[in-house]
Parts: structure tokens; sequence; C-alpha cells
């Protein structure tokens, strides 16, 4: 034991020497990350979202300071350290470690990070059902993956996306910046997760029938013999809106329920449902 302190010191002290003469190559700190545009990732090239992007997705998103925001596939942290500086609650999950670090460091110089956190994770693995808001700058093909795990969270979470669509979820509203200030991967889809409807509803007026692509609704009411079709249907989250007949209906959609109200030639009347 005593012979390998002495061993050790005798290494430090030959380094203490040799610094002095050729400035010993492990005294000195090691260099900082820094990313490159097209860097390898798990299952992404890192490409940075440009900032006047970030900031229209949040826009999109409207998010505030009662948001709790989780990034997929951080990177460098940027939109992570927009919505907190918007006071939003903000994490990112990111599979590379240096990316992670240096997220941290960028929060640190941007004094958000009572705001914003970093993790190093597989989004395939993580459990986001705690966001309100979504965002992320993946390929198609790995929104498609994730979009099963997305429309299970609980209705009315925003989703944004950088560039790539959810195929044919259509999105709820689309953004693209001019040339002016940005010149690659310039557009942002937003999505609100919808309720879960499809199924057969009893109500006063008959049974309702609907069917459910996304936040896109149709169906038939039925009384006795009389079917009719419902139209103009439409899902925000787990508010409903829909036509049959001459009678507008919207509500407010649970498990169970559907409470709401129906509008016929300007009468308005209370109205459920229930499965």
């Amino acid at each position: 034991m005593y012979s390998m302190k002495t061993s050790v010191r005798g290494v430090a002290g030959s380094c203490v020497t040799a610094a002095l003469a050729i400035n010993c190559a492990f005294a000195q700190p090691a260099p900082s990350f820094e990313p490159k545009v097209g860097q390898r990732g798990k299952d992404v090239v890192w490409v940075p979202t440009n900032q006047q992007l970030v900031d229209k997705m949040l826009d999109l998103a409207k998010v505030t300071a009662n948001d709790h925001v989780i990034d997929l596939g951080s990177g460098d942290g940027r939109t992570v350290i927009t919505a907190a500086k918007r006071g939003a609650t903000a994490q990112g999950i990111e599979y590379n470690p240096d990316m992670v670090e240096l997220s941290k460091r960028n929060a640190e110089k941007e004094g958000v990070t009572g705001k914003a956190s970093f993790e190093k994770a597989d989004i395939f693995e993580s459990d986001f059902s705690k966001a309100t808001v979504i965002t992320m700058f993946l390929l198609p093909s790995l929104n498609i993956k994730l979009r099963p795990k997305i429309l299970d969270m609980k209705p009315g979470t925003r989703i944004v996306s950088n560039s790539f669509d959810m195929g044919d979820w259509r999105a709820d509203e689309t953004a693209s910046l001019n040339g002016e200030v940005c010149t690659s991967h310039c557009t942002a889809y937003f999505w609100i997760v919808p309720a879960k409807v499809q199924g057969t509803w009893k109500t006063p007026q008959g049974e309702l029938t609907l069917e459910q692509t996304y936040q896109d609704v149709k169906g038939v009411l039925k009384d006795g013999n009389v079917i009719t079709p419902v139209k103009d249907g439409k899902l925000t989250g787990d508010q409903i809106a829909f036509t049959a007949g001459a009678t507008r209906y919207t509500g407010t959609v649970t498990d169970k329920a559907i409470t709401g109200k129906a509008n016929t030639g300007g009468k308005e009347a209370d109205w459920t449902a229930t499965r």
C-alpha cells in the first residue's frame, strides 16, 4: 500500500516536472464538446432548429407558465430553454450524453436551470405522459412510430413538429417562415390530441353512433326509424362539435359521457350522451 502511494506521488511529481518543460498533456482540461450539424445520433442526424421557428412552434402551442413542455430529441436544448424563458416547466429527452451536458451548460448561461432540465434517455422508452406540450424534430417514420403513444395522451395535449407530419393524422394548423428568416426546415405542424369518442352513445334524442378518424367525426343519430347523418364533426381535445339535422351539438367529452349544448334555430338546450 505504501509503495503504491509512493508510486502515485512519483507519477504526479513527474507530471508536474514535465509540465514545466513540455506542457504535460494529461494535465490540460478536456476541450468543450461542440456539436456539428449532420452529426449522427441514435435515430437521426443533428440539425438545429431555426430559433425563429422554435418561437413559432411555441406560439402555435400557446405555451405559458402553466405548461409542462417536453422536447423529444432535445439536441442543444434551445427549444427547452426557450420554453423555460416563457415560464414553462421544460424538459429535454436526448440520447447523446454530450448533447445533454451541453444543454445543461446552455441553460445555465441563460439563467433557466430552475425551469429547464435534461435527461439522457431513449424517447421510445421514456414516459412523457405528464407533458401538456410535446415538441420534436425527428423523421416522418419516427413520428409515425410515436403516434400511437401520443394519441393515448390526455386529450388536449398539444403537439408541435418541425418539418415532418404524422402521416394521415392531419395537422390542426401549419405555419411556415419565409425565406428571409429561414432557409431550411422552416415549417411547423401542430396537433391537439383528440378525445376518443368512437362507438355508440345513448342520448335523449336517440342512439348516437360515432365513427372517428383522429379529430374528424361522423356517424348517425337514430331515433326509432328516423336516421339522421352526423355531419361536420370535429374534436378539439376534449371538445366535440357536430351537426345532426337542424341541430348543432357541442360538448365536453369524458370517458363515459358528453355534456354540452344543443342549438336548434338559435334556441339552446342542455344535452348529454352516455356510453
